[in-house]
């Protein structure tokens, strides 16, 4: 039923509205009912993974993955659209379909204004090391069969003012990575627009902690989207044991999962 959800999703049955506020305006209000995308500038075809350092300001130009990078595939292991060095900034960028394995942060980077009209393999992963700081500010993502941000490497990942539709994860820390962290995810204004499973996944057993506010759920009158599930991890690539799950109605434990039902508003 969920892919059939989504496949009528993508063919219109439920859409995103669009307001008129202008290139790239989006509404984060905890009233709004749904996100502003922008409309492309002109459209980029990467062949090849373009790396960053310093800032990278797209225009709003769509970039597009073609040869090597446009298989459309879902398969571990793709190359991705944009690598971005340590203290790389990409902004205002629109990344279409196919989308091959979004944007990598190699180590703190910022990711402003990016918008996935269909993910990938997965939007964005961040790869930093344990005091690595990554920023994801606006924009947003939709048409995710798994996950949209997945975090490999350590530090802490900021995401606010951020929109996501169609999604399996918002946001998951790596189970089964061969190099574990203790890592962090705050969650501040985000917009979730149904069908969807999670908004993150951690491991309570490496410390891990999510915390949220401002989370607005729209189209779910069911509250079936859990806001924050803990899991056992481990670095020997097996599946990692689902521990709890913790939904809008409840609240988190206070420990790992750090949100009040105050923090989730449903529309």
């Amino acid at each position: 039923m969920f892919k059939n959800l989504r496949k009528r999703w993508r063919t219109g049955v439920v859409a995103i509205a669009v307001l008129g506020l202008g290139l790239g305006a989006v509404v984060h209000t905890q009233g709004a009912s749904a996100a502003t995308w922008p409309t492309a500038t002109g459209t980029v075809k990467l062949t090849a993974t373009k790396a960053v350092s310093g800032t990278l300001d797209g225009g709003l130009k769509r970039y597009v993955g073609s040869g090597a990078l446009g298989t459309g595939g879902q398969d571990e292991g793709q190359d991705p659209m944009f690598t971005l060095a340590d203290g790389a900034t990409l902004k205002n960028v629109i990344i279409g379909s196919p989308a091959a394995d979004g944007v990598h942060c190699l180590g703190s980077c910022t990711i402003s204004n990016v918008w996935w009209e269909n993910v990938g393999e997965d939007a964005a992963t961040f790869k930093g090391g344990s005091s690595a700081k990554y920023t994801v500010s606006g924009g947003g993502a939709k048409g995710a069969d798994d996950k949209v941000l997945q975090h490999n490497g350590g530090g802490t990942l900021t995401v606010s003012g951020f929109a996501v539709a169609d999604f399996g994860k918002l946001y998951r820390s790596c189970g089964n990575c061969s190099t574990q962290y203790k890592r962090a995810v705050v969650l501040k204004n985000i917009e979730v627009t149904a069908p969807g499973s999670s908004l993150v996944g951690i491991n309570s057993n490496f410390g891990d902690t999510a915390t949220f506010s401002g989370v607005t759920i729209v189209g779910d009158s069911s509250r079936k989207i859990s806001i924050c599930v803990t899991y056992k991890g481990n670095n020997t690539g097996a599946e990692p044991t689902k521990v709890a799950t913790y939904k809008g109605g409840t609240g988190g434990d206070g420990a790992n999962c750090k949100f009040t039902t105050a923090n989730v508003t449903y529309k």
